[in-house]
């Protein structure tokens, strides 16, 4: 849907063994030459990231490292790793942000997925946030790579750490069946806005069920021209039915599924400006948005954040957070 613009785009003149030499001299000797690490990293698409991983350990074999040692000039301990050199040289948000940048996206998000439900309560925010703005292919990437990766299995985690309508909610999500043409049915559209009506306002009580399938399976203009009809019908907007008629989870996951639908950009503009406001930023989820979706469509987001905070991202994340963690977050927006 639309001309969505990313950020980061492939490297035109990538050198792949210039850029090996380039981060391993930033990790040598005394200190570490960050502003380095991210001139690189912070411009080079995932593709080419995932090359100069490999390369760094097809270069720097063990062999090599342990004449290092054995010579006194070894810069770190016999590892042959990128991601082992970085976590030695580099902490806190910024390695953070750094590693996420050195794994393949949908590794990234599966690795965010778990963590968002191990150890005691569930991260539903999270599970949220990927689930309800992935594609069809991203679900079915994701449940495979989740399986590779944690020799989980994604459904029955998801399964065993959520409950009652949110859980029905997250399955069907992940059945990854909705409608991605963009065809519109105007008489679908009438009945559907009647069915959410009649499921919510229009009853005592709500129909959690009939809520969940029409969002989880229209396409999204089909979606926006039911939201368009069920004001006519009701006099109230879909997101003001929805404040009222749910709660909890429940309600985030249908704010998250409807505003995806208008515009998925604003969506993502929404959720880094909550991350970085009140006491305290969530870190976590700008690294998995600004990274995530840096060869998406992030200048978009960076439009739509703009046009409705009045302030570019950028100065935003500089006004939020800082020194390399801020640099590197801000050299990805460009």
């Amino acid at each position: 849907m639309g001309n969505f613009q990313p950020t980061i785009f492939p490297y035109e003149e990538f050198d792949v063994m210039a850029d090996i030499k380039a981060i391993r001299k930033a990790c040598k000797g005394l200190g570490t030459d960050e502003k380095a690490i991210i001139g690189i990293l912070a411009n080079r698409c995932a593709a080419q990231r995932l090359e100069i991983k490999q390369a760094y350990f097809e270069k720097y074999d063990d062999r090599k490292n342990i004449r290092e040692a054995a010579e006194g000039t070894a810069v770190y301990s016999c590892s042959n790793e990128l991601v082992d050199v970085l976590k030695s040289e580099l902490s806190g948000n910024f390695e953070n942000a750094i590693l996420a940048m050195l794994d393949p996206p949908h590794v990234f998000a599966v690795k965010e997925l778990r963590k968002a439900m191990k150890g005691a309560g569930t991260d539903e925010d999270v599970l949220v946030e990927i689930l309800c703005t992935a594609t069809n292919a991203d679900i079915a990437t994701y449940k495979e790579t989740y399986f590779q990766v944690h020799e989980r299995d994604l459904e029955a985690d998801i399964a065993g750490d959520t409950s009652g309508d949110v859980r029905r909610l997250l399955t069907l999500l992940l059945e990854g069946n909705r409608d991605e043409s963009y065809e519109v049915d105007e008489a679908l559209a009438e009945q559907d806005a009647m069915s959410l009506f009649e499921a919510g306002e229009g009853c005592f009580g709500t129909d959690e069920s009939t809520f969940s399938y029409i969002l989880a399976t229209r396409n999204y203009l089909q979606l926006q021209a039911t939201f368009k009809t069920y004001e006519s019908i009701s006099g109230t907007e879909i997101l003001d039915a929805i404040e009222n008629e749910t709660s909890g989870t429940l309600k985030k996951c249908y704010i998250a599924l409807v505003r995806c639908a208008k515009n998925p950009q604003l969506y993502f503009a929404r959720r880094l400006n909550a991350a970085m406001k009140g006491a305290g930023t969530d870190e976590d989820t700008l690294v998995r948005i600004i990274v995530g979706r840096s060869e998406i469509d992030l200048e978009t987001i960076k439009d739509m954040y703009l046009e409705k905070y009045d302030v570019p991202l950028k100065e935003a994340i500089s006004s939020e957070c800082g020194g390399d963690f801020k640099r590197l977050l801000v050299a990805i927006c460009h």
